[in-house]
C-alpha cells in the first residue's frame, strides 16, 4: 500500500509537471522534493519510470522531473542502494546522451544526477560513462563533460581513472571534426590537469600516494600535441578560448624537456590569440600558467621569449578600459600576476622595458606603465630594492604630467614607494612635494563629467587619494617619519599649498606627537641652518589666519589649531600651559557648529581674544614686534581671499596695540597706509565693519589712540588726497577714481578708530580730530572750491563712519550732555544722501545707515531747529515709504536690508518724539504720517501704520504728567486710525487696533491713572485682532463695531464731536472697507452715545445729507430698511403678501427689506407664522411632461411655496428674528426638512427656467434658484437663528448639507442631521418629535422616508432615554414596520439597532420586542437578498451582546442557521454582516454553548478559514472578528491564543503561517474533525474566488500535514486525491501551485 500510493503521488505529480505556468513546474517540482525528503527511493523510482514510459514528453519538462531527482539524490545519497543508484545511472546516462544534438538544459540536468551520484557510487557510474566511452568510437558531449565534472566534484575518486580515460581519450582527439566536440575535449582536459594537481599537492590525503606527475606526461603531451598544433589554429573563436583554458593547467603536467622545446612556439602562440579576442582574461589567465610552469622548471627560453612578452602584456595593461565588467577586471590582474613572475625572474630586463616607457606623453602608455611599476614594486621588492635610484630617477617627467590619470596612477607609485623605502633616497622629496602639490589641487579642477575620460567615483580623485596617501604614509610607515619632519613644515607658508592645509596639519601633528613621545621636552624643530624651514612668526601668523575661515578645506580650521598646539614649546616657551586649556575650547566651539550655524563675528573674536592672551603671556616687545613684521609681510598672500586678509588686518591691530614701542607702531601703521590694496573693493567693505584696513586702526587706537591719530592725520595732509597738478607723490600713477577709493578708506578707518576709541578720551578729540579729517577727505578743494564726490562707496564710508563715531559719543558717560558744533552741518549731509538714494528702489545701505546717524545726532545738543527736523522727516518718510513692497522670502540679502531700513526709521522718529514729549509733538509726528496712512498704496499704509503704532507706544511708555491736562486731539487722531481697522491689508488692521489701543491709554493717563493700569474695557481690543484677519466683511465689520463699543465707552464728551466729523470725512475713503467700517462706527457711536448730541444734531444731519449726495453707495442707503419695518409693524399680511410677489429669484434690495421685518421679535414671529402657512398649505410641486413623448413626467415646484421658501430663509437670516424664530422652531425645522425630502430633483417653476436661458444667452449673470438647495438654506438659517449653529457647523464638517440635497445621500444626510441635532439641540426633540409623529400618514412616500430616518437615528442617542422619549419613538418605529416601502421598513430596523447605541441599558427590558422585530426582518420579502434582510444582520449584530442570555438562547440556533447561507454570498455586504453576526453570536455565548450551535461553529470554523482570502477587505476584517470570537467557544487555549496573536486588527496576517499553526492545534485537539473539515475544504475547491479556491487545497494540506496517523481513515483519499487533480487543470496558476504543493504533504498517508 505504502509503496504503490507514495508512487500514486508522485505519478499525480508528475503528470501535472507539463503545466505552462513556470511558478505551477516549480511548485511541483518542491513537492516531488518533499516528497522525497520522506520516501526518497520511493520518490527516485517514480520519476525513473515516468521517464522511462513517457519517451515523447518534451525535454523542458523531463529537465524537471531530472532536477528534482538531482535534489533528493543530493540529500540523501547515503541512504540510496547499489540497485536504485544502478537504475538512477542508467536512466540520467540514457536521458543524457537520448540525442545526439545538444540540448543543453535538459542533458546538464541528466550529467547533474550522474554527479551527484557519483560522490558515492564512483566506481558504478564511471562503469557506465566508460561503457559509453569505448576507444574507436566518438563519445557523445555530454559523457566527456560529466566525467569532467566527476573530476572536479570528486577529485580522489577520479584522478585514479584518469590514466585510462586519457588513453583512451587521446585517440579521439584525431577524430572529432565538430568544433563543439573540440571544445569539450579542452574543457574536459583543463578539468582533468587540474584536478590531477589538485591530487598531487594534496597527496598526504589522497586514497594512492604513490600516483606520480610521470603517470600523466605522455598522455597529456599527445593531447597538447593535438591541441596546440592543430586545435589552436581554428577559426572558431569559442575553441581557441577552450584550448588556451586547457593549456594552461596543462603546462604543469608536461615533461620538462617537453615543456622546454615547446616554450618557443608555445608562448608566440598564446600571445597571438590577444590580437584575436576581445575578452583576453582566459589567455591571460593561460599565460600566467604557463609562465609559472616555465620559471619553476629554470628555463632559458623565457629570455629570448622575453621582450615580445613584455611588449604585449604591456599593451594588455595599457588598453582603454570601457567598463568595470569582471571580466576586464579579472584580465588586469592576471596580466599584473604575469608581470610578478617576470619580475621575480627578469627584473633588470622589465624595468629595461618599462622605465623608458614614463618618458612618452601618450596618457594610455604612462598610466599603464606606472600601475605595473606599483605592483611589481609592491609584489617583487626584494628584486626591486637595488634598483630603486634608477626608478625614482625615471620619475622626473611623469610628475611634469597634468593629466588626472597620470597623476592619480603617480600618487599610486609614490604611496608604493613609500612602503619600501624608495623615499628615503635621494629624489624621494620631489615624490613627497608631488603628493601635496595633489593634495592642494581645488575641488573644482576635478572632471565632472561622466564618461569614459573622467574619474568614476568621487572617492578615487586625485585630490582625494593624494589625502589618504599622505596621511596613511605619515602615520602607518614608521620609516617615512626622518622622511617627512620636519620637511613639511615648508609646505604651511607658500600660498600655492593652502588646499592642502589639512592633511599637511593632520600629518604634521601625527608626526610631531610621535618625536614628543620619543624626545620629551626637546625642540620638535631643528633649523641646524636650514633656510627653508618656516620661522615660528611665520607658522603662527599662517596658521592663526587661515583658522578664521574653519570649515573650508576639509576643517582646516580645527587642523591648523592642533598643530599650533603641538607646536607651542617651538612657538615661543611660555605658550604651552595657556594653549592646553585655550586651544580644546576653540576646538570644542567648532565641534558644537557647522559651516551654516557658526557666527562668523563670535569665531573672530574668539580667535582675537586667543592671540590678545597669548601676547600678554609672552609679554616680550620683541617677540611681539617680530610677530607684526611676519603678519604684515603675509598680508599680500591673502590678496584672492578677503575674508582671511581682513581677519589677517585684525591681528595686526591686535598685535600692534599689545606693543610697547610707540615708533614700532606708528611706523608700521605707516607702512599698513602705504601698502594698501585700495582697489580692492572688499578690503573696505563698508557692509561689515569688522573687517579690513580700517578695523586694524581701530583695534590698535584702543591702545594708542593719539599715535593711531596722529598716524592718519599725516597721512591725511600728504600729497595723496590733492586733486592739483602734480599730486601723488606717492601714488603718482593712481587715478582720480583711484584717490577716491583711498579717501573712502581713510574715512572709514576715522569711524572704527572713533568706535573702538577709549570713552573717556574720545570725546575730546572727536570734533577736532576726527569729524574735521572725515569732512577733509570727503570734499576736497580743487582751485579753492570745495568738491564732494558722487562715488556712492565714498558716501557709505562717510555715513558709516559717522554713524560709529555718534554712536560712541552716545554711549559715553557724558554723552548726554555733549554738544557737538558741526551737529547741523552733519545733519544736513545725511539728509543729503537720505534724498539721493532712489526711493522706489532699495539697493545699498545708504539711508539706513544715514538714518541711524541722524538718530544718534538727533540725541546730541545743540536741538535742531523747526525747519530742519520737519524737512529730515519729510526725506526720510519720502525716501522709506515709497520703496516697493518687501522683497521676496527667498532674497535674504535684501529682506535683512528692509527689516534693517525700517527700524533705522522707526529709531529716528521715535528719537525725534522724544525732543517734545507732548500731544502737540505727536500730532506733528502723526501729521506727517497722515498722508502716508491715507495712501492708496497697502504697503505704504502698512508702512504708515506700522510706525504709528511705535510712536503711539513710545509715547505711552515714557509720558510723564505733571498736572491734570486734556488730551485735546485724541477725538482727531482716534478717528484717524479707527476706520483703518478695516483696511484691505491685515497687517494695517492690526497695526491700527494697536493705536487705538495705545490711544485710550494716553487718555487714560491724561485722567490721572498710573502707567500700570490695566483698563478691562481698553484690553477687549487686543482680543478682537484675530477678527481683524479673518477675510469675512461680516466678521471684520462687527469687530469694527465692537471696537467702536470700546471707544464709545472711553471717549470723552468733548471729543465725540471731533471723532464723528473726523469719521464722517472717512465715509469718502478710497479704501472702500474702510468707507464701510466709518459708517459701522458712526452707526454704533450714535446709538450708543447719541443721547448726548442733542444740540450737535443739525451739524450731523446736515453732514450725511451730503455724504448722501456725494455717493450711491449701499452701505450709505441702508436707512431705507428702516421704512419698511414701520411700514410692517401697522400691516404685516399686506407687506408678507406684496413681497411674495416680487419677482424670483429675490434681488439684494428685496433681501434686505425681508430682513427689516425682523427687526423687532414681534412683527418677526408674524412674518414668520404667514410665511410658514404658504408653505404648508399648498403642494410642493406639480408633475407635467416637457415632451410629449417623455418616459416619466418633470416635477416643477409650485411658485407661492417657493417664494413663501426663499423669504423664510432671508427672514431667519436676520440676527433679529432669533426670538421668532426660537417660539417656531420645531414646526419651522420639520416643514423645512419634509420640504427638502418633496423638492429633491424638481425643477423651477417653467418661466425662472426660461429667464435662466434668456441670462446665459445674454451673457447677464444670474442666481440659480433650485428649490431643494433654497429649503435647505432656510433650514439651515433658522438652525442659526433658533440658536442651534453648532447643528449647522457639524453638518458642514460632516458634508451633510450636500448629502441631503441628493437622491442617493439623502438618507444618510438626514441621519447625520438628526444626530447632529440629538447632540447639540436636545431640548427641542420632544416637539420635534411630536410634529413628526403626524407625519406618518404623509401621501409622500419620500416625506415617510425622511421621517422614520430621522427619528430612528435619534434611537442612537441617549437623549432619547433622558427625555423619556423612547418608549414612545419605539412603539411609533413599531408600528411602522408594516409600512408598504422596504425603505421605510428598513429604517425601521435600523432606528430599534441603534436602541443598543443610545440607550444600551434598556436592551434587555426590550429585548423579545427588539429580537422578534430582527428575525422578522431576516424573513422579510421573498428576495433572499433583500436590503431589509441584511439590516436585520447588522441590526442583531448590535444587540446580541445587550439581550439577556435566556432572551437569546430561544433564537441562537435559528439565527445562525439563518444566516449561514450568506457565508457565500456573491454580494460582500452580506457575506460581511453574516459573518461578523456569526462572530457575535458566539461573543453572546461566552464560552459556554449548547451542544447544538457548537455544531454551527465547527461548521463555520472552515469557511471562515478559507475567507480570510477573500478578495474584498471588510469580509476578511469580519472573519478576523469572528475566529476570535469562536475560540473560547471550541475549549482550546492554544487554539484562542493563536486567533488573538494573528487576527488582530490592523496587524498584517501571514496566512500561510497562521494557517498552518491552527491546523496544528485542530488536529492536536479535536482529530475526529479531519473528515468534516477536509469535506468543507473539498466544497471550496470550486469557489468562485480564485484566492478562496487556492486557500481550500492550502487548508487541506496542513490538516493532513499535522494529523495523527490513527486518524486517516476519516479521509476519503480517493475522492480528495480526485479533487486535487482536478484543481491542478484549474486556470488560476496560483491554484494549481497550492494543489500541487497539497499533494506533496500526502505523503502523510504512506
Amino acid at each position: 500500500m505504502s509503496e504503490t500510493y507514495v508512487k500514486r503521488l508522485s505519478t499525480i505529480l508528475l503528470d501535472a509537471i507539463t503545466d505552462k505556468d513556470p511558478r505551477v513546474q516549480e511548485q511541483v517540482c518542491g513537492a516531488l522534493c518533499t516528497l522525497g525528503e520522506s520516501q526518497p527511493a520511493e520518490v527516485l523510482s517514480a520519476c525513473e519510470e515516468h521517464l522511462r514510459l513517457h519517451e515523447k514528453l518534451a525535454h523542458p519538462y523531463r529537465t524537471m522531473v531530472l532536477r528534482a531527482m538531482e535534489t533528493v539524490v543530493s540529500n540523501h545519497i547515503g541512504e540510496l542502494d547499489k540497485d536504485m543508484a544502478r537504475a538512477i545511472i542508467l536512466l540520467a546516462s540514457n536521458e543524457m546522451t537520448k540525442v545526439k544534438e545538444l540540448v543543453s538544459d535538459w542533458q546538464q540536468a541528466a550529467s547533474s544526477v550522474l554527479v551527484a551520484v557519483g560522490r558515492r557510487f564512483i566506481s558504478s557510474v564511471m562503469e557506465e560513462l566508460l561503457s559509453k566511452f569505448q576507444p574507436g568510437l566518438l563519445p557523445h558531449p555530454c559523457t566527456v563533460h560529466t566525467l569532467a565534472s566527476l573530476s572536479i566534484s570528486n577529485v580522489f575518486g577520479m584522478v585514479p581513472f584518469l590514466t585510462s580515460i586519457l588513453s583512451t581519450m587521446l585517440p579521439m582527439l584525431g577524430a572529432a571534426k565538430h568544433d563543439s566536440m573540440k571544445v569539450v575535449f579542452c574543457c574536459a582536459l583543463q578539468r582533468f590537469s587540474e584536478s590531477t594537481l589538485e591530487y598531487l599537492a594534496n597527496l598526504d590525503q589522497a586514497p594512492d600516494p604513490t600516483v606520480r606527475k610521470d603517470a600523466f606526461a605522455s598522455d597529456i603531451f599527445g593531447a597538447y600535441d593535438i591541441l596546440f598544433h592543430q586545435w589552436l589554429q581554428s577559426r572558431e573563436a569559442k575553441l581557441r578560448l577552450a584550448v588556451v583554458e586547457a593549456l594552461g593547467p596543462m603546462s604543469h603536467l608536461l615533461p620538462s624537456e617537453k615543456l622546454e622545446e615547446q616554450l618557443p612556439k608555445l608562448l608566440p602562440g598564446v600571445l597571438t590569440l590577444y590580437k584575436k579576442h576581445a575578452e583576453t582574461v582566459h589567455v591571460s589567465k593561460s599565460l600566467g600558467q604557463i609562465l609559472e610552469a616555465a620559471v619553476s622548471l629554470g628555463s632559458r627560453t623565457l629570455d629570448i621569449q622575453l621582450d615580445s612578452l613584455l611588449a604585449a602584456l604591456h599593451a594588455q595593461i595599457c588598453v582603454p578600459v570601457e567598463s568595470s565588467s569582471p571580466l576586464v577586471t579579472s584580465n588586469r590582474k592576471e596580466v599584473l600576476r604575469c608581470f610578478t613572475v617576470l619580475a621575480c625572474c627578469s627584473p633588470d630586463r622589465l624595468l629595461a622595458f618599462l622605465l623608458p616607457k614614463l618618458d612618452t606623453s601618450n596618457e594610455r602608455t604612462r598610466v599603464g606603465t606606472l600601475q605595473v611599476l606599483r605592483h611589481v614594486i609592491n609584489a617583487a621588492a626584494t628584486q626591486m630594492a637595488v634598483k630603486k635610484p634608477f626608478i625614482l630617477s625615471s620619475m622626473k617627467l611623469p610628475l611634469l604630467d597634468t593629466n588626472n590619470k597620470v597623476k592619480r596612477a603617480v600618487v599610486q607609485v609614490v604611496s608604493a614607494m613609500a612602503h619600501h623605502g624608495y623615499l628615503e633616497q635621494p629624489g624621494g622629496k620631489a615624490m613627497v612635494e608631488y603628493v601635496v602639490q595633489q593634495c592642494a589641487l581645488p575641488p573644482e579642477a576635478e572632471p565632472q563629467k561622466p564618461g569614459a575620460d573622467s574619474e568614476a567615483l568621487a572617492a578615487d580623485s586625485v585630490r582625494a587619494i593624494s589625502v589618504s596617501t599622505l596621511y596613511l604614509v605619515s602615520t602607518t610607515v614608521d620609516r617615512m617619519g626622518e622622511v617627512l619632519w620636519p620637511y613639511l613644515l615648508e609646505f604651511l607658508v607658500p600660498v600655492r599649498f593652502t588646499g592642502a592645509l589639512s592633511p599637511l596639519c593632520r600629518s604634521l601633528v601625527h608626526l610631531a606627537q610621535k618625536r614628543q613621545e620619543a624626545g620629551a621636552h626637546a625642540p620638535l624643530i631643528q633649523y641646524n641652518g636650514n633656510v627653508h624651514l618656516p620661522s615660528p612668526y611665520a607658522i603662527t601668523t599662517r596658521l592663526l589666519a587661515v583658522s578664521s575661515n574653519p570649515y573650508v578645506g576639509d576643517g582646516r580650521g580645527a587642523a591648523s589649531l592642533r598643530l599650533l598646539s603641538v607646536l607651542h614649546q617651538d612657538i615661543h616657551p611660555a605658550l604651552g600651559q595657556r594653549w592646553a586649556t585655550a586651544i580644546p575650547l576653540l576646538l570644542e566651539h567648532l565641534d558644537e557648529y557647522s559651516e551654516e550655524t557658526l557666527s562668523q563675528k563670535e569665531w573672530e573674536e574668539k580667535l582675537l581674544m586667543f592671540l590678545r592672551d597669548s601676547l600678554a603671556v609672552v609679554s616680550d616687545n620683541t617677540w611681539v614686534c617680530q610677530l607684526t613684521l611676519e603678519m604684515c609681510k603675509q598680508l599680500p598672500n591673502y590678496n584672492g581671499t578677503p575674508l582671511e586678509k581682513n581677519f589677517l588686518y585684525k591681528c595686526v591691530g591686535t598685535t600692534l596695540g599689545a606693543a610697547s614701542s610707540k615708533e614700532a607702531v606708528r611706523k608700521h601703521l605707516q607702512e599698513l597706509l602705504e601698502t594698501a590694496r585700495y582697489q580692492e573693493e572688499r578690503e573696505r567693505e563698508v557692509a561689515a565693519p569688522q573687517r579690513g584696513l580700517a578695523c586694524c586702526f581701530g583695534i590698535c587706537a584702543t591702545s594708542h589712540l593719539d599715535d593711531t591719530l596722529a598716524q592718519l592725520e599725516d597721512f591725511v595732509k600728504s600729497d595723496v588726497l590733492r586733486k592739483s597738478a602734480g599730486i601723488f607723490n606717492i601714488f603718482k600713477d593712481r587715478s582720480e577714481s583711484e584717490a577716491d577709493k583711498v579717501r573712502s578708506a581713510l574715512i572709514l578707518c576715522y569711524g572704527h578708530v572713533a568706535a573702538r576709541a577709549p570713552c573717556e578720551l574720545l570725546l575730546a578729540r572727536v570734533e577736532a580730530d576726527v569729524f574735521r579729517n572725515m569732512s577733509q577727505c570727503f570734499s576736497t578743494k580743487v582751485l579753492g572750491i570745495k568738491v564732494e564726490t558722487k562715488d556712492p562707496a565714498l558716501r557709505l564710508s562717510l555715513v558709516q563712519s559717522v554713524c560709529m563715531a555718534t554712536q560712541a559719543v552716545c554711549s559715553s558717560a557724558h554723552g548726554g550732555s555733549f554738544h557737538l558744533s558741526r551737529k547741523a552741518e552733519l545733519v544736513a549731509q545725511m539728509v543729503e544722501f537720505i534724498k539721493a538714494e532712489p526711493p522706489d528702489s532699495l539697493r545699498t545701505p545708504i539711508r539706513r545707515k544715514a538714518m541711524l546717524a541722524c538718530t544718534y545726532l538727533v540725541t546730541l545738543e545743540p536741538a535742531l531747529e523747526e525747519q530742519v527736523q520737519a524737512d529730515l522727516i519729510h526725506s526720510c518718510l519720502h525716501s522709506v515709504m515709497a520703496m516697493l513692497p518687501e522683497p521676496e522670502e527667498g532674497d535674504s540679502h535684501q529682506e535683512s536690508l528692509y527689516l534693517d531700513t525700517m527700524q533705522a526709521l522707526k529709531d529716528l522718529l521715535t528719537s525725534l518724539l522724544q525732543r517734545n514729549m507732548t500731544p502737540q509733538g505727536l500730532q506733528v509726528m502723526v501729521e506727517h504720517l497722515s498722508p502716508w496712512i491715507k495712501s492708496p498704496r497697502g504697503h505704504e499704509r502698512v508702512r504708515a501704520l506700522g510706525l504709528s503704532a511705535c510712536l503711539l507706544q513710545f509715547f505711552l511708555e515714557h509720558l510723564q504728567i505733571s498736572a491734570l491736562v486734556p488730551f485735546h486731539n485724541l477725538g482727531l487722531l482716534v478717528g484717524l486710525f479707527s476706520p483703518r481697522c478695516a483696511d484691505l491689508w491685515p497687517a494695517t488692521r492690526r497695526e491700527a487696533v494697536s493705536c487705538v489701543h495705545s490711544l485710550l491709554y494716553l487718555q487714560l493717563g491724561y485722567e490721572g491713572f498710573s502707567r500700570d493700569y490695566r483698563d478691562d474695557v481698553a484690553e477687549q481690543l487686543l482680543s478682537l485682532k484675530d477678527g481683524l484677519a479673518h477675510p469675512d466683511p461680516t466678521i471684520l465689520f462687527h469687530t469694527c463695531h465692537s471696537i467702536a463699543q470700546i471707544i464709545a465707552k472711553r471717549l470723552p464728551p468733548d471729543q465725540l464731536i471731533s471723532l464723528l466729523l473726523t469719521l464722517f470725512e472717512g465715509l469718502g475713503d478710497p479704501d472702500k472697507n474702510c468707507s464701510r467700517a466709518a459708517t459701522v462706527m458712526i452707526n454704533c457711536l450714535l446709538k450708543e452715545r447719541g443721547n448726548m448730541l442733542q444740540e450737535k444734531v443739525p451739524e450731523i444731519v446736515s453732514v450725511l445729507r451730503s455724504k448722501l449726495q456725494e455717493t450711491r453707495e449701499e452701505h450709505v442707503l441702508q436707512a431705507a430698511q428702516h421704512s419698511v419695518f414701520v411700514l410692517a409693524t401697522h400691516h404685516c399680511a399686506a407687506v408678507v403678501s406684496s413681497l411674495l410677489g416680487s419677482p424670483l429669484p429675490f434681488d439684494s434690495h428685496t433681501c434686505t427689506l425681508w430682513r427689516a421685518l425682523a427687526l423687532e421679535p414681534g412683527l418677526a414671529a408674524q412674518v414668520l407664522g404667514l410665511l410658514l402657512e404658504k408653505i404648508s398649505r399648498d403642494v410642493p410641486f406639480k408633475e407635467s411632461r416637457a415632451f410629449l413623448l417623455s418616459s416619466t413626467p418633470d416635477r416643477v415646484a409650485t411658485l407661492l411655496p417657493l417664494a413663501a421658501t426663499c423669504a423664510l430663509h432671508e427672514v431667519a437670516s436676520a440676527p433679529a428674528s432669533g426670538p421668532a424664530v426660537l417660539e417656531l422652531c420645531p414646526q419651522l425645522f420639520v416643514a423645512l426638512l419634509l420640504r427638502v425630502s418633496c423638492t429633491m430633483g424638481v425643477h423651477p417653476p417653467r418661466h425662472l427656467q426660461a429667464k435662466e436661458r434668456r441670462n446665459a444667452s445674454s451673457g447677464l449673470a444670474s442666481r440659480s434658484l433650485e428649490p431643494c438647495s433654497s429649503a435647505v438654506d432656510a433650514l439651515q438659517a433658522v438652525l442659526v437663528r433658533g440658536g442651534n449653529e453648532d447643528v449647522v457647523q457639524h453638518m458642514e464638517l460632516d458634508g451633510g448639507w450636500q448629502l441631503l440635497k441628493t437622491s442617493a445621500g439623502h438618507e444618510e444626510g438626514v441621519t447625520r442631521l438628526a444626530s447632529a441635532m440629538a447632540k447639540f439641540a436636545g431640548p427641542r426633540l420632544p416637539m420635534v418629535m411630536k410634529v413628526l409623529f403626524a407625519t406618518q400618514s404623509s401621501v409622500y412616500e419620500v416625506q415617510r422616508v425622511t421621517s422614520t430616518a430621522f427619528l430612528a437615528e435619534l434611537l442612537s442617542s441617549n437623549v432619547v432615554n433622558d427625555l423619556m422619549l423612547l418608549e414612545s419613538l419605539l412603539d411609533n418605529l413599531t408600528a411602522r414596520q408594516k409600512d408598504t416601502s422596504a425603505r421605510v421598513r428598513r429604517l425601521v430596523l435600523r432606528g430599534l439597532a441603534n436602541v443598543a447605541s443610545g440607550s444600551p441599558e434598556k436592551v434587555q427590558t426590550h429585548g423579545p420586542q427588539l429580537l422578534t422585530a430582527m428575525i422578522s426582518g431576516l424573513d422579510d420579502g421573498d428576495d433572499p437578498h433583500s436590503l431589509v434582510a441584511l439590516e436585520a444582520m447588522v441590526g442583531l449584530a448590535r444587540l446580541l451582546d445587550l439581550v439577556d442570555t435566556w432572551d437569546l438562547r430561544t433564537v441562537l440556533l435559528h439565527i445562525a442557521v439563518r444566516i449561514r447561507p450568506f457565508f457565500d454570498s456573491e454580494r460582500m455586504e452580506f457575506r460581511s454582516a453574516s459573518i461578523r453576526l456569526f462572530g457575535h453570536l458566539n461573543k453572546a455565548c461566552r464560552g459556554d454553548c449548547e451542544d447544538v450551535f457548537l455544531e454551527q461553529v465547527v461548521g463555520g470554523l472552515a469557511p471562515l478559514l478559507l475567507h480570510l482570502q477573500d478578495p474584498q477587505a471588510p469580509v476578511v476584517a469580519a472573519c478576523r472578528f469572528a475566529l476570535c470570537m469562536c475560540g473560547p467557544n471550541l475549549e482550546c487555549e492554544e487554539l484562542a491564543a493563536v486567533f488573538q496573536k494573528h487576527l488582530q486588527e490592523g496587524h498584517g496576517l501571514h496566512f500561510g503561517e497562521f494557517l498552518n499553526t491552527t491546523c496544528k492545534h485542530l488536529m492536536r485537539h479535536f482529530p475526529d474533525l479531519l473528515g468534516r473539515l477536509l469535506s468543507t475544504s473539498l466544497f471550496y475547491f470550486k469557489s468562485s474566488w480564485e484566492d478562496v479556491r487556492a486557500a481550500a487545497p492550502m487548508l487541506t494540506g496542513f490538516l493532513v500535514l499535522h494529523v495523527e496517523a490513527e486518524q486517516l481513515p476519516q479521509v476519503d483519499l480517493e475522492q480528495l486525491l480526485a479533487a486535487l487533480q482536478l484543481l491542478l487543470k484549474d486556470p488560476a496558476p496560483e491554484v494549481r501551485a497550492k494543489a500541487a504543493e497539497t499533494l506533496g504533504r500526502l505523503v502523510k498517508f504512506a
